[in-house]
């Protein structure tokens, strides 16, 4: 009898039929298996045979891809000596596998930041928060976190960068971070997985690891990482006070020509002013001791007025402030930039 491949040589006719698993997407899930089957059937003198099959079983290999990116396009405006000033990102698991995401915040020293700008100074007290409820804000319910734990294939995770500004910075001074995320094993919830590892050589029949990753703002393409930048943009306000002081009458000569002996009325003139360019001054209290050789004249304070082309005080403040212990207190309003504000006041001179 002749043999089954000799027959199918000769004298069958020979059918294929792939019996296989559906086309493969690119998110086909790590650790997955794959069978194809293929089926042969065939006839011998015109009679069918028992067809033959032969199946093949590979598993899915772990693509590593991760992103990061800035939640808006403009830098972050804060004020100096602001305290929790966030920055947002958006944290992407890209891969076909369950990720945990290490974390790290880096500042940067000097050059450029993410907006066209140049680093010149580093917050403090950096830290990192996931925002649970999306919401882009700080709030009590917000986890402080190091990495991610557990994200699933193709999620998202919005985190938040919170730092503290100096005290002593300046309108237009940038300081860049750069937030990273490097891949760790997943699988283990509430356990930071090790560092993931691409795999070298051929293919095994196990899980292997293969990192497709982009280049981030700091770190390259393929490194099992991905890295990107904000930064924070300090608007100030540039605050400066003008004081002079007028004599407005005196016992011997009235208003006219007065000189500054016992008896005459004095007026001060105190101007803020905040410089164009910068932030709005706010909350803002004056307080001027008066000199025990001068008495105060009561009801005389006038507040949130202007100033003439030669920085004398005019007379369109409305009434307001205090006056105790030989103290004049004054609010005054919000000063915004370019803006000036004054406090007047009078005294006779004992």
């Amino acid at each position: 009898m002749k043999s089954v491949v000799s027959l199918l040589g000769a004298t069958s006719a020979l059918a294929l039929l792939a019996a296989a698993s559906p086309a493969l997407a690119e998110g086909t899930q790590s650790g997955a298996t794959i069978t194809n089957t293929v089926t042969v059937n065939y006839n011998v003198g015109g009679v069918a045979q028992t067809a033959r099959t032969a199946s093949d079983t590979f598993t899915v290999d772990r693509k590593v891809n991760l992103t990061i990116a800035e939640v808006g396009t403009t830098t972050t405006q804060v004020s100096p000596g602001q305290t929790a000033a966030i920055t947002r990102f958006t944290v992407t698991n890209t891969s076909n596998d369950r990720l945990d995401i290490g974390l790290a915040v880096a500042q940067q020293t000097g050059g450029a930041g993410a907006h066209s700008n140049t680093d010149n100074f580093d917050v403090t007290n950096v830290r990192i928060y996931r925002d649970n409820n999306n919401d882009g804000l700080l709030d009590a319910g917000d986890t402080l976190v190091t990495y991610l734990d557990e994200v699933a294939a193709d999620a998202s995770v919005q985190l938040i960068v919170v730092s503290d500004i100096p005290n002593n910075r300046a309108t237009g001074d940038v300081a860049a971070v750069t937030l990273t995320g490097t891949a760790r094993a997943g699988g283990t919830s509430g356990t930071q997985g090790a560092v993931l590892a691409q795999s070298t050589g051929a293919n095994t029949a196990g899980v292997d690891t293969v990192f497709a990753d982009g280049a981030g703002a700091t770190d390259a393409a393929r490194d099992g990482q991905f890295s990107a930048k904000d930064d924070y943009t300090v608007l100030a306000a540039a605050i400066t006070a003008n004081k002079t002081s007028t004599v407005i009458s005196d016992p011997q000569n009235g208003t006219s020509n007065p000189k500054a002996i016992p008896g005459a009325i004095v007026q001060y003139c105190i101007a803020v002013t905040n410089a164009p360019g910068g932030g709005s001054a706010t909350n803002i209290v004056v307080t001027d001791p008066v000199p025990s050789d001068l008495a105060f004249v009561g009801g005389s304070i006038r507040l949130n007025g202007t100033v003439n082309g030669s920085g004398v005080c005019q007379a369109d403040g409305s009434a307001g402030g205090s006056f105790a212990g030989n103290t004049v207190t004054a609010p005054l309003s919000d000063i915004a930039a370019g803006q000036t504000r004054t406090v007047v006041f009078q005294a006779t001179v004992n």
